[in-house]
Protein backbone atom coordinates (compact mmCIF):
# COMPACT_ATOMS: atom_id res chain seq x y z
CA UNK A 1 0.00 0.00 0.00
CA UNK A 2 1.09 3.41 -0.58
CA UNK A 3 2.04 5.75 2.22
CA UNK A 4 0.29 8.80 1.99
CA UNK A 5 1.98 12.09 0.40
CA UNK A 6 4.11 14.33 2.48
CA UNK A 7 2.60 17.79 2.12
CA UNK A 8 4.80 21.08 2.51
CA UNK A 9 3.49 24.64 3.01
CA UNK A 10 6.02 27.50 2.00
CA UNK A 11 5.26 30.85 3.38
CA UNK A 12 3.80 29.80 6.63
CA UNK A 13 2.50 33.97 7.64
CA UNK A 14 -1.21 34.69 8.48
CA UNK A 15 -2.77 32.37 5.92
CA UNK A 16 -0.12 29.62 5.82
CA UNK A 17 0.22 28.63 9.16
CA UNK A 18 -3.17 28.45 9.53
CA UNK A 19 -3.53 26.14 6.80
CA UNK A 20 -0.74 24.16 8.22
CA UNK A 21 -1.76 23.43 11.40
CA UNK A 22 -5.41 22.44 10.32
CA UNK A 23 -3.83 19.77 7.33
CA UNK A 24 -1.63 18.77 10.76
CA UNK A 25 -4.72 18.55 12.64
CA UNK A 26 -7.00 16.72 10.01
CA UNK A 27 -4.57 13.67 10.00
CA UNK A 28 -1.92 14.80 7.03
CA UNK A 29 1.76 14.98 7.61
CA UNK A 30 2.71 18.45 6.80
CA UNK A 31 5.95 20.21 7.36
CA UNK A 32 6.67 24.30 7.02
CA UNK A 33 8.98 26.27 5.86
CA UNK A 34 9.51 30.02 6.15
CA UNK A 35 12.61 32.71 5.79
CA UNK A 36 12.07 33.19 9.36
CA UNK A 37 13.09 30.77 12.58
CA UNK A 38 11.43 28.02 13.63
CA UNK A 39 10.62 29.60 17.06
CA UNK A 40 8.24 32.63 15.69
CA UNK A 41 5.59 29.23 14.77
CA UNK A 42 4.18 28.37 17.92
CA UNK A 43 3.62 24.63 18.80
CA UNK A 44 4.07 24.27 15.00
CA UNK A 45 8.26 25.14 15.27
CA UNK A 46 8.83 21.38 15.52
CA UNK A 47 7.51 21.30 12.06
CA UNK A 48 9.26 23.94 10.56
CA UNK A 49 12.29 23.10 8.31
CA UNK A 50 14.62 25.93 7.43
CA UNK A 51 16.99 24.66 4.71
CA UNK A 52 15.44 24.53 1.47
CA UNK A 53 17.28 21.60 0.27
CA UNK A 54 15.90 19.46 3.06
CA UNK A 55 12.48 20.79 2.94
CA UNK A 56 12.57 20.27 -1.07
CA UNK A 57 13.65 15.94 -0.64
CA UNK A 58 10.90 15.52 2.64
CA UNK A 59 7.69 16.81 0.23
CA UNK A 60 5.77 15.39 -2.48
CA UNK A 61 3.40 18.06 -2.86
CA UNK A 62 4.20 21.76 -2.21
CA UNK A 63 1.49 24.40 -1.30
CA UNK A 64 3.11 27.73 -1.68
CA UNK A 65 1.19 30.73 0.19
CA UNK A 66 4.09 32.96 -0.20
CA UNK A 67 3.39 36.78 -0.71
CA UNK A 68 3.87 37.71 -4.16
CA UNK A 69 5.43 36.87 -8.30
CA UNK A 70 8.69 37.71 -6.64
CA UNK A 71 8.68 35.41 -4.15
CA UNK A 72 7.39 33.01 -5.84
CA UNK A 73 9.52 32.97 -8.71
CA UNK A 74 12.37 32.84 -5.34
CA UNK A 75 11.33 29.85 -3.74
CA UNK A 76 10.38 27.89 -7.49
CA UNK A 77 13.08 29.26 -9.45
CA UNK A 78 15.97 31.39 -7.76
CA UNK A 79 16.95 31.90 -4.46
CA UNK A 80 15.53 28.72 -2.61
CA UNK A 81 14.90 26.79 -6.26
CA UNK A 82 12.75 24.21 -4.80
CA UNK A 83 11.85 23.22 -8.47
CA UNK A 84 15.22 23.04 -9.91
CA UNK A 85 16.83 20.40 -7.85
CA UNK A 86 16.11 16.52 -8.82
CA UNK A 87 13.92 15.39 -6.00
CA UNK A 88 11.63 18.23 -6.33
CA UNK A 89 8.17 17.80 -5.82
CA UNK A 90 5.77 16.40 -8.22
CA UNK A 91 3.01 18.22 -7.39
CA UNK A 92 2.79 22.05 -7.06
CA UNK A 93 -0.26 24.09 -5.47
CA UNK A 94 0.25 27.79 -5.86
CA UNK A 95 -2.48 29.11 -3.16
CA UNK A 96 -0.81 32.75 -3.41
CA UNK A 97 -2.88 35.83 -5.20
CA UNK A 98 -1.03 35.63 -9.07
CA UNK A 99 -2.21 36.94 -12.41
CA UNK A 100 -3.27 34.07 -14.13
CA UNK A 101 -1.07 34.97 -16.90
CA UNK A 102 1.84 34.03 -14.46
CA UNK A 103 0.48 31.18 -13.54
CA UNK A 104 0.10 29.17 -17.22
CA UNK A 105 3.87 30.50 -17.56
CA UNK A 106 4.90 28.66 -14.73
CA UNK A 107 3.41 25.38 -15.34
CA UNK A 108 5.09 26.21 -19.14
CA UNK A 109 8.39 26.79 -17.28
CA UNK A 110 8.15 23.19 -15.41
CA UNK A 111 7.13 21.81 -18.59
CA UNK A 112 5.52 18.35 -17.17
CA UNK A 113 8.27 17.69 -14.85
CA UNK A 114 5.21 18.49 -12.09
CA UNK A 115 1.67 19.10 -11.76
CA UNK A 116 0.23 22.81 -11.52
CA UNK A 117 -2.34 23.45 -9.77
CA UNK A 118 -3.39 27.25 -8.60
CA UNK A 119 -6.08 27.18 -6.08
CA UNK A 120 -5.84 30.55 -4.43
CA UNK A 121 -8.07 31.10 -1.62
CA UNK A 122 -10.07 33.94 0.14
CA UNK A 123 -11.58 34.50 3.19
CA UNK A 124 -8.72 36.48 5.45
CA UNK A 125 -7.29 34.78 8.30
CA UNK A 126 -9.81 34.19 10.53
CA UNK A 127 -11.07 32.05 8.16
CA UNK A 128 -7.62 30.14 7.81
CA UNK A 129 -7.83 29.54 11.28
CA UNK A 130 -11.19 28.64 11.28
CA UNK A 131 -10.36 26.11 8.45
CA UNK A 132 -13.48 27.55 6.34
CA UNK A 133 -11.88 29.26 3.34
CA UNK A 134 -13.02 28.93 0.19
CA UNK A 135 -10.72 27.77 -3.11
CA UNK A 136 -11.27 28.65 -6.53
CA UNK A 137 -9.00 25.91 -8.29
CA UNK A 138 -7.60 25.98 -11.73
CA UNK A 139 -6.01 22.75 -13.19
CA UNK A 140 -7.30 19.31 -14.55
CA UNK A 141 -9.80 17.51 -12.42
CA UNK A 142 -7.77 14.27 -12.23
CA UNK A 143 -5.33 16.23 -10.05
CA UNK A 144 -8.01 18.78 -8.15
CA UNK A 145 -10.01 15.55 -7.24
CA UNK A 146 -6.82 13.56 -5.50
CA UNK A 147 -6.01 16.91 -3.59
CA UNK A 148 -9.95 17.19 -2.59
CA UNK A 149 -9.10 15.86 1.07
CA UNK A 150 -6.33 18.23 1.76
CA UNK A 151 -8.49 21.10 0.44
CA UNK A 152 -11.48 20.09 2.49
CA UNK A 153 -8.80 20.28 5.68
CA UNK A 154 -8.37 24.17 4.47
CA UNK A 155 -11.65 25.18 3.43
CA UNK A 156 -15.68 24.78 3.49
CA UNK A 157 -15.59 25.16 -0.36
CA UNK A 158 -13.83 24.14 -3.25
CA UNK A 159 -14.75 25.52 -6.50
CA UNK A 160 -13.11 23.57 -9.81
CA UNK A 161 -13.03 26.92 -12.33
CA UNK A 162 -11.69 25.23 -14.72
CA UNK A 163 -7.62 24.53 -16.56
CA UNK A 164 -4.56 25.63 -15.17
CA UNK A 165 -4.83 29.35 -14.41
CA UNK A 166 -8.73 29.27 -14.11
CA UNK A 167 -8.62 29.45 -10.38
CA UNK A 168 -6.26 32.90 -10.68
CA UNK A 169 -8.25 34.38 -13.06
CA UNK A 170 -10.98 33.79 -10.62
CA UNK A 171 -9.39 34.86 -7.67
CA UNK A 172 -8.12 38.24 -9.09
CA UNK A 173 -11.23 38.81 -10.64
CA UNK A 174 -13.36 38.25 -6.95
CA UNK A 175 -10.14 40.60 -5.39
CA UNK A 176 -11.46 43.55 -7.73
CA UNK A 177 -14.54 43.56 -5.82
CA UNK A 178 -13.46 42.71 -2.80
CA UNK A 179 -10.85 45.98 -3.28
CA UNK A 180 -13.72 48.16 -4.26
CA UNK A 181 -15.42 47.27 -1.67
CA UNK A 182 -12.95 48.50 1.00
CA UNK A 183 -12.53 51.42 -0.93
CA UNK A 184 -16.35 52.36 -0.65
CA UNK A 185 -16.72 51.37 3.17
CA UNK A 186 -13.86 53.30 3.99
CA UNK A 187 -15.29 56.15 2.00
CA UNK A 188 -18.87 55.97 3.44
CA UNK A 189 -17.58 55.74 7.15
CA UNK A 190 -15.55 58.36 6.75
CA UNK A 191 -18.86 60.28 5.14
CA UNK A 192 -21.33 59.42 8.34
CA UNK A 193 -18.03 60.29 10.73
CA UNK A 194 -18.35 63.75 8.84
CA UNK A 195 -22.01 63.73 9.21
CA UNK A 196 -21.64 62.70 13.37
CA UNK A 197 -23.08 59.30 12.82
CA UNK A 198 -21.50 56.66 15.04
CA UNK A 199 -19.23 53.69 12.91
CA UNK A 200 -20.76 51.33 14.31
CA UNK A 201 -24.37 52.79 13.76
CA UNK A 202 -23.58 53.45 10.29
CA UNK A 203 -22.02 49.34 9.94
CA UNK A 204 -25.08 47.94 11.19
CA UNK A 205 -27.41 50.22 8.81
CA UNK A 206 -24.98 49.11 5.61
CA UNK A 207 -24.69 44.87 7.31
CA UNK A 208 -28.73 44.84 6.67
CA UNK A 209 -29.39 46.97 3.69
CA UNK A 210 -27.71 46.84 0.24
CA UNK A 211 -24.42 48.66 1.26
CA UNK A 212 -23.53 44.86 2.84
CA UNK A 213 -20.14 43.85 1.62
CA UNK A 214 -17.59 41.38 3.16
CA UNK A 215 -15.38 43.96 4.25
CA UNK A 216 -18.15 45.77 6.04
CA UNK A 217 -20.11 43.18 7.42
CA UNK A 218 -16.61 41.57 8.82
CA UNK A 219 -14.86 44.40 9.56
CA UNK A 220 -14.46 43.31 13.58
CA UNK A 221 -12.96 40.09 12.11
CA UNK A 222 -10.76 40.98 9.68
CA UNK A 223 -7.08 41.77 11.11
CA UNK A 224 -6.03 43.97 8.95
CA UNK A 225 -9.42 46.21 8.74
CA UNK A 226 -8.30 49.43 10.14
CA UNK A 227 -4.81 49.80 8.12
CA UNK A 228 -3.67 52.63 6.24
CA UNK A 229 -1.89 51.71 2.95
CA UNK A 230 2.05 50.79 3.06
CA UNK A 231 4.20 48.89 0.71
CA UNK A 232 4.62 46.12 3.75
CA UNK A 233 1.25 45.66 4.70
CA UNK A 234 -1.89 43.33 3.86
CA UNK A 235 -3.23 46.58 2.00
CA UNK A 236 -0.11 46.64 -0.12
CA UNK A 237 -1.17 43.55 -0.95
CA UNK A 238 -5.03 44.35 -1.80
CA UNK A 239 -2.92 46.57 -4.48
CA UNK A 240 -1.00 44.17 -5.57
CA UNK A 241 -4.11 41.73 -6.05
CA UNK A 242 -5.82 44.84 -8.43
CA UNK A 243 -2.58 45.14 -10.36
CA UNK A 244 -2.94 41.28 -10.81
CA UNK A 245 -6.14 41.46 -12.02
CA UNK A 246 -5.27 44.67 -14.43
CA UNK A 247 -2.27 42.31 -15.86
CA UNK A 248 -4.82 39.30 -16.57
CA UNK A 249 -6.92 41.84 -18.51
CA UNK A 250 -3.90 42.73 -20.64
CA UNK A 251 -3.74 39.32 -21.65
CA UNK A 252 -7.15 39.17 -23.26
CA UNK A 253 -8.16 39.73 -26.25
CA UNK A 254 -12.05 40.88 -25.55
CA UNK A 255 -11.35 43.35 -22.10
CA UNK A 256 -8.50 45.65 -21.24
CA UNK A 257 -8.40 47.74 -18.03
CA UNK A 258 -9.70 51.17 -17.49
CA UNK A 259 -10.49 54.21 -14.81
CA UNK A 260 -11.81 51.75 -12.84
CA UNK A 261 -9.26 49.80 -11.98
CA UNK A 262 -6.89 52.70 -11.67
CA UNK A 263 -9.39 54.80 -9.66
CA UNK A 264 -9.76 51.61 -6.88
CA UNK A 265 -5.67 51.59 -7.39
CA UNK A 266 -5.59 55.46 -6.76
CA UNK A 267 -7.71 54.73 -3.53
CA UNK A 268 -5.65 51.98 -1.84
CA UNK A 269 -2.52 53.39 -2.51
CA UNK A 270 -4.01 56.70 -0.72
CA UNK A 271 -5.71 55.15 2.70
CA UNK A 272 -5.29 56.70 5.70
CA UNK A 273 -5.76 54.18 8.55
CA UNK A 274 -9.46 53.50 9.88
CA UNK A 275 -10.05 56.23 12.50
CA UNK A 276 -12.86 54.38 15.14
Amino acid sequence: MNSPPLIGVAGCGAMGLPMAENLLKAGFDVWGYDVRPPSEFGAFHSRMIIDPIAFTSKIDILISVVRDIKQTDDLLFDDQGVMTRADHPKTVVLSSTLSPRYVVEVEKRLDGQATVIDAPMSGAPYRAREGTLTFMVGGEKDHVTSLQSAFDAMGDEVHHMGPTGAGAATKVANNLCAAAGVVAVRRALAASKAYGIAQDDMLAVMRSSSGSTWYGDNLDKIDWADEGYDPTNTMAILEKDVSSFVDALSGTDTLTPGPFEEAVLDEIRRMEPLQK
